[in-house]
């Protein structure tokens, strides 16, 4: 007979299950972008500029980012299994109508609008999850969620690509979109835990949920340990969304491979350390947070720091081997603090606040972040070049991992949670 101990453990698994899975789906949609960008700027139809392209990503980015902090109150308020299979119906199905559009005003309305529905998922997801786990499990459970990301990604850029090649843009649009409206439905059937149930007996939670509390976006405000971590996360993603958007486009423009190797090569790179860095960065993350409160910002920060002269390599090497390895170490060290950042924003606020938290860290890190980063670089390479736009990528890099360390220095002194 199944204990309800048990029935809850089964339970949280499956949620664990479902809400990668959603999340892996959530960045074969973001990627296709970038994946079919050249065909977009030479289709007759569009002719898009790279200010347009760039526009794109950051139109979409703009419209999650203003809708999570919508999305996070009503998480912490309302039943969050339902609100998420709402989010992920309203992009699935935005994405499929990228592939039917006919010119710039249209396909930039399509891609807008599939921020409304990512902002759902994107600043509720990590709350349930939150609540599904105990604090000593979270690193490596956010390893699990967060390794979808470069999985994602990777197929965003190889199944864009390679659809892109036999079948044209419109075709990658709507496979990226349509499966996840069974993924929409999916969530219906998932548990939507108590929030802070697994909080009550650690020693250093924040003790049982209470009623969310009005102005609680200003208590994050004056939360020194939340600012520090989303300030560092915000040059991070930065960072993250130059490399994401133009990668492809650089490789083929500015290192003389064709549309289908740079793609393929980038997302294979993508998909490969990402999986490790995140895996490796989840398990780190817990090991080291035994030891010192600090551990996950210390972990995030160091491996931040160490990723930035490997993206500089990568950015100025010819030689293709020499290019492409300093990027795949790159990509490791920076995926290395996927798992152990986003444990920290759950950790440094009070559960009955968690979806709120990452709805005020998604705004923060894209309006500071990946919002302008796709376009400065878009625009900067119209003024110069590309090879020298994207150099903006590895000084954001090193600012990051200068917050992430100086915030786990001071934290540590000061005693912060995290």
């Amino acid at each position: 007979m199944i204990t309800p101990t048990q029935r809850a453990q089964k339970g949280s698994l499956l949620g664990l299950c479902v809400l990668s899975g959603i999340n892996l789906f959530n960045y074969v949609d973001r990627y296709v972008v970038p994946a079919v960008a050249e065909s977009l700027r030479k289709d007759p139809a569009l002719r898009l500029t790279d200010s347009q392209l760039g526009w794109l990503m950051t139109g979409f980015i703009i419209v999650y980012a203003l809708a999570s902090p919508v999305f996070g109150w009503l998480g912490d308020r309302r039943g969050r299994n339902r609100l998420v299979a709402a989010g992920v119906g309203v992009w699935s199905l935005s994405t499929a109508a990228a592939g039917l559009t006919h010119g710039f005003g249209t396909l930039f309305a399509a891609r807008s609008t599939v921020g409304i529905g990512e902002a759902a998922y994107g600043s509720i997801a990590p709350s349930m999850l939150a609540d599904y786990f105990p604090k000593a499990q979270r690193g490596r459970v956010f390893a699990i969620f967060f390794a979808a990301i470069p999985i994602g990604s990777a197929l965003g850029y190889v199944l864009g690509g390679k659809i892109d090649v036999a079948y044209g843009w419109r075709a990658a649009f709507l496979v990226a979109g349509l499966p996840g409206l069974l993924l929409a439905g999916l969530c219906l059937l998932l548990r939507d835990p108590e929030r802070g149930a697994e909080d009550r007996d650690d020693a250093g939670g924040h003790g049982a949920p209470g009623k969310a509390a009005p102005g609680t976006y200003a208590a994050l405000v004056k939360n020194p340990a939340y600012v520090s971590v989303v300030l560092g996360y915000a040059a991070y993603t930065f960072a993250l969304g130059g490399i994401a958007a133009w990668m492809p486009a650089f490789l083929e423009r500015e290192r003389g491979f064709t549309h289908e190797q740079a793609t393929v090569n980038f997302g294979a790179i993508v998909v490969v350390t990402g999986f490790i860095g995140t895996f490796i960065g989840g398990w780190l993350g817990d090991l080291v947070a035994k030891r010192t409160r600090q551990g996950y910002l210390w972990v995030s920060g160091i491996s931040t720091l160490l990723a930035a002269p490997c993206a500089y390599v990568a950015f100025t090497a010819t030689d293709h081997g020499v290019e492409l390895g300093a990027l795949a170490v790159a990509e490791v060290l920076i995926f290395l603090s996927t798992g152990p950042i986003n444990s920290a924003i759950v950790n440094v606020v009070a559960p009955d606040m968690r979806a709120t938290a990452m709805a005020m860290s998604i705004l923060a890190i894209h309006v500071l972040g990946d919002v302008p980063s796709p376009t400065l670089i878009g625009t900067l390479s119209e003024h110069s070049s590309l090879g020298a736009a994207v150099m903006v990528v590895p000084v954001a890099v090193v600012v990051g991992g200068v917050i992430w360390c100086a915030a786990a220095f001071v934290g540590g002194r000061r005693g912060w949670a995290s």
